[in-house]
């Protein structure tokens, strides 16, 4: 939510199109619009919007998961939004012309994919990952962060066949591929359910399921839990969850 050139400047830099994808908003109705139908990693605000600022800032505390930052000169007037900034909950205040070559690690380090990707980097030992193809696909799925992805395209990534990568995934014990995307993809959910201005029905649209109802089954599949109970359950409960479910049948991706 960028207005003043400075700030363009700075962020744009931060972010060229080729590390990342800016997307734009003027308003809190258009930002709560695109929190509830894609995943955002951050929020970035520039405190040159005035009063428009002071509606937005207060949905950092709605939507934690996306982080959010708030891009300042550090003027003298500008001290009550900072202000304000900070009570609402705002991850970092990027100050122009301080923090210019590190605003990219700031946001990043505490971005929802990168947040996700660091919590899950090592496969939970229940899971029974080992093989290197086995532990190369996870990383490939945590760094996705709960997006969706096809064996299809797994198995292009790594020049094998759809056939080849999910037999030699699913080696002794561990369980298919098809289940340990879905599991990541649930992981994400139990996250995302975690913020107050989500309902089953935003998650589910966020990590594109085909509806509330086929993350509802994937869920009841997985985990037998309820999707609307992801909120209360930590991943270790899921990860128990999902081990007690392991060996019944999985549908086709």
């Amino acid at each position: 939510m960028l207005k003043r050139e400075r700030a363009r400047t700075l962020v744009r830099s931060a972010f060229p199109r080729r590390r990342a994808q800016l997307l734009p908003v003027k308003s809190r109705d258009e930002l709560v619009q695109l929190l509830s139908q894609q995943l955002i990693d951050a929020v970035i605000v520039d405190g040159g919007f005035g009063e428009e600022v002071v509606r937005v800032l207060p949905l950092a505390e709605d939507y934690p998961s996306a982080p959010f930052f708030f891009v300042t000169a550090m003027l003298p007037t500008d001290a009550p939004l900072v202000g304000r900034a900070v009570e609402c909950g705002a991850a970092e205040v990027l100050v122009e012309g301080v923090d210019d070559s590190s605003a990219r690690l700031l946001v990043q380090q505490r971005g929802f994919s990168q947040r996700f990707d660091a919590a899950l980097a090592e496969p939970p030992e229940v899971l029974g990952l080992r093989t290197p193809l086995q532990l190369q696909l996870w990383r490939s799925l945590v760094r996705r962060a709960g997006r969706p992805v096809r064996t299809e395209q797994l198995a292009r990534e790594h020049g094998v066949s759809r056939e080849h990568l999910s037999r030699s995934f699913a080696n002794g014990s561990a369980p298919t591929l098809k289940r340990v995307i879905d599991l990541v993809r649930v992981l994400a959910a139990a996250e995302l359910s975690k913020n107050p201005g989500y309902d089953v029905r935003d998650v589910a649209a966020v990590l594109s399921f085909a509806s509330s109802s086929h993350l509802s089954g994937t869920t009841q599949r997985l985990v037998s839990a309820k999707a609307s109970s992801l909120s209360r359950l930590r991943t270790v409960d899921l990860l128990e969850r999902f081990v007690q479910t392991q060996g019944e049948g999985d549908g086709e991706d």
